[in-house]
């Protein structure tokens, strides 16, 4: 109401100033030039709440378009994000569960045939959101310790020692075992890498 009120009265302070110039100026060209602008004032003065309905309304149209438009991009990259941190999370757990299912599987074997105990085992796979065994798989590393290095551990089976023939080196050891773990878990050889604690990596890639 307080706008309205303004604009009627800048509206007849106009159309009194411009009655007191049209008074004041001589009866010459001049004086038509100035009622011509004095007319195109008046209407820009009437027209005006209406020019400025329309800039306020664009320009906040505007800021509010560019405004969604940024929330909506940071809104894409949070949820892209998000989905990332949840692949990587869910390949992680996937990983851990094939690593145990690995060593389970091959403990007990190692130990009968090479007196070998599995410390740990690594998988890195390839970017895909649910990888398989063995199809996905980068590669294997293991870590295995000889069983007479490990202190206190639990009896498995008796295990008998054949002292009359040579020990074989710990390459070609190596090099047996990954022949075995490659057979018996469907694997390409190249993937493997074995890693004996205290004696080096023999990953022969």
């Amino acid at each position: 109401m307080q706008y309205l009120t303004a604009w009627v009265t800048n509206i007849i302070l106009f159309i009194l100033l411009a009655t007191v110039i049209d008074l004041l100026l001589p009866n010459s060209t001049m004086q038509k030039y100035a009622k011509m602008v004095i007319g195109l004032l008046l209407i820009a003065i009437i027209l005006s709440p209406i020019l400025k309905l329309f800039s306020t309304d664009f320009e906040q149209v505007v800021s509010k378009a560019l405004h969604t438009s940024q929330e909506q991009k940071n809104l894409e990259n949070l949820i892209h994000d998000k989905k990332k941190e949840i692949q990587a999370s869910q390949q992680a757990y996937i990983l851990k569960q094939m690593a145990v299912q690995l060593k389970t599987d091959a403990k007990e074997e190692l130990m009968n045939k090479y007196q070998m105990n599995v410390e740990t085992v690594d998988l890195e796979a390839k970017q895909v959101d649910q990888p398989e065994f063995p199809k996905d798989i980068k590669s294997i590393h293991l870590t295995l310790k000889p069983a007479d290095d490990t202190g206190s551990v639990e009896t498995v089976a008796q295990v008998k020692i054949d002292t009359s023939t040579p020990r074989p080196s710990q390459y070609a050891e190596t090099k047996e075992i990954k022949n075995f773990l490659a057979a018996k878990w469907s694997i390409e050889e190249e993937i493997l890498s074995i890693e004996l604690e205290g004696g080096g990596v023999n990953s022969e890639r």
